[in-house]
């Protein structure tokens, strides 16, 4: 067990990584800038580290402060909770160089499914179901000859991304050919980068993410499934569990598909594997989020299991 846990984070998700490690008897580091200076997360943890004034990138994201109040504090792991530096596989090995526990997945499996197109590629390769898509797509016509063979309405995506940040649905060539600027000018300025791909749009299907947990050894299990299919904009806005709609069969066949994919890379940690779901119980792999996500916490209410103690623990 660790004795001191840096929380490299802010807002509701430290303080919920906070009450487990109350819970451990694990001392809680929390960081804070300026404007969060009476926040919540700082009165709750057992200790605060100032980041000084500035924006996230001079703050939160700023590794170089970060490892020089790791190193000064004693701080042994460091535990990311969703954004910031949760997905970012350059922090992790810093940790590791460092001596540091970072507690998610490995580099290489943030690397493995940080990018929708390199995701679809680890799935193919265990042959769990796919919609029709490609790669990355070099122009507009590539997109175009792409997406007739595919036939619309299809779904322009950029590589990363989350939040429906990145992804414009096209109806036909005329709305393709309008939406390529866009979607990748967006996916530059929020990404860094402006490649996209195409993949077949379902118009009647829910959306479920499984909550997977692997031991790095090339064991996984699924913690349960939440419907997150009640969305604006591709942003959820209501998640529930169990799916109401699922048989106990098109349960076992999604939940075999999402311990598949973890199992062939080995992976450590939480994580959640998404799907889309035909109306007729047919199911295809989307992407991999390597970290815990905000709705974590549906899960737990419905099977009793604190999942970020199981990462500490772990």
């Amino acid at each position: 067990m660790f004795n001191k846990v840096l929380i490299a984070n802010r807002g509701a998700i430290a303080t919920r990584i906070i009450r487990t490690l109350k819970d451990l008897d694990v001392t809680s580091v929390a960081i804070y800038a300026d404007a969060d200076t009476e926040s919540r997360h700082v009165a709750l943890a057992d200790q605060a580290l100032y980041l000084g004034d500035g924006n996230a990138a001079q703050t939160y994201l700023n590794q170089d402060k970060l490892f020089a109040l790791m190193a000064e504090h004693g701080i042994d792991a460091v535990h990311p909770g969703y954004g910031f530096l949760s997905e970012n596989p350059e922090f992790v090995e810093r940790c590791e160089n460092n001596g540091i526990a970072f507690i998610g997945p490995t580099a290489q499996q943030m690397r493995d499914f940080g990018l929708k197109h390199t995701a679809r590629a680890l799935a193919e390769d265990n042959d769990v179901p796919l919609l029709p898509g490609t790669g990355l797509l070099d122009d507009p016509a590539a997109a175009l000859n792409a997406a007739a063979e595919i036939g619309y309405p299809v779904m322009l995506k950029s590589p990363p991304g989350g939040g429906g940040i990145g992804m414009q649905i096209c109806h036909d060539a005329a709305g393709l050919e309008k939406a390529w600027d866009s979607v990748r000018r967006r996916s530059a300025n929020n990404f860094s980068t402006d490649g996209v791909f195409l993949e077949k749009y379902i118009e009647r299907a829910r959306h479920i993410e499984v909550q997977v947990f692997g031991d790095g050894a090339g064991g996984a299990l699924a913690l349960g499934e939440r419907d997150c299919s009640a969305q604006r904009r591709h942003q959820k806005v209501v998640e529930m569990a169990p799916c109401p709609t699922f048989t106990d069969a098109a349960r076992k066949a999604l939940f075999d598909d999402a311990i598949k994919i973890a199992k062939h890379v080995g992976y450590e940690n939480a994580g959640t594997a998404e799907f889309l779901v035909e109306e007729s119980g047919k199911h295809f792999f989307i992407e991999v989020n390597p970290r815990v996500q905000v709705e974590h916490t549906v899960t737990e209410e419905v099977t009793g299991l604190d999942i970020v103690k199981s990462q500490v623990r772990f």
